[in-house]
């Protein structure tokens, strides 16, 4: 679970997500007024708003079909941070199941390790031309603004994406996440979870380039519209559909795998 800091406990964070947060209660744990606070947290991507006296996500009253979502993936010349930078970065904004804008770019680097290429087919030669990181990141966020950040195993990239705005002097994001891989356990029977096994087995997206970034994200896209198609109608709000994927009722996987009989019937 992504732990985001901004100054709140983790049981006050709790309850902006379900019966509020006391004014008494967010007042004490802040240095600054709340007004400024609400307003840093909004520029971070985070929207809290005032109801009935307490405070709440914004997505707690924002019914599925109305949310942003902002479906990204990054590509990375390795995964820790300290010596690694994003190499590709793609994302699309849904609303109402339906993609309303879209973002791509390269990200100049000097150094890609042979395995990170063999795995993307990025070589450094492609990079050279492409916007240095932090013009990158600085027009991708931007387009991400409040919208809810998703991803396949959103961790990797929320945080890989957070701790590289705070390398280059912006503040670390603090948009509600949700990840894409723990609402399809939960909506869709599989043998596998992870995103080339799914895009095999439902044929997601036909012409998938697997391992470059829009090409997951169109994979990621088509993965997420399906999971809300099995949704149960008593998941309503964007909030209700972020505490599902972490904390609903995960599916029986399947026993066998079906793809594996297939391959074992086209070798015979």
């Amino acid at each position: 679970m992504l732990q985001l800091d901004f100054g709140l406990d983790a049981k006050s964070i709790a309850k902006l997500s379900s019966k509020g947060l006391a004014y008494d209660t967010l007042k004490q744990q802040l240095d600054e007024d709340i007004d400024l606070s609400l307003e840093l947290w909004r520029s971070q991507g985070l929207e809290i708003v005032k109801n009935l006296g307490n405070y709440y996500f914004a997505t707690k009253f924002i019914p599925i079909n109305e949310a942003e979502f902002c479906i990204v993936d990054i590509e990375t010349n390795g995964s820790k941070i300290e010596k690694h930078q994003i190499i590709e970065i793609a994302a699309v904004k849904v609303k109402n199941n339906e993609i309303i804008d879209t973002f791509e770019s390269m990200v100049q680097c000097n150094e890609i390790n042979p395995h990170i290429t063999t795995i993307t087919g990025i070589t450094v030669d492609q990079t050279i031309d492409a916007p240095p990181l932090a013009e990158v990141l600085q027009k991708f966020k931007l387009f991400l603004g409040d919208a809810i950040f998703v991803a396949h195993d959103v961790k990797f990239d929320y945080k890989f994406i957070s701790l590289s705005l705070k390398k280059i002097g912006l503040p670390p994001l603090l948009n509600r996440s949700l990840c894409s891989l723990g609402l399809a356990e939960r909506t869709i029977e599989s043998y596998r979870y992870a995103l080339s096994y799914l895009n095999e087995y439902y044929n997601l997206h036909p012409d998938a380039t697997h391992h470059r970034a829009m090409s997951d994200v169109m994979t990621t896209y088509k993965l997420f519209i399906k999971s809300l198609e099995n949704l149960d109608k008593k998941i309503k709000t964007a909030e209700d559909l972020i505490k599902f994927s972490k904390e609903g009722k995960r599916l029986k996987r399947v026993k066998f795998d079906p793809l594996a009989k297939v391959s074992e019937e086209i070798q015979e």
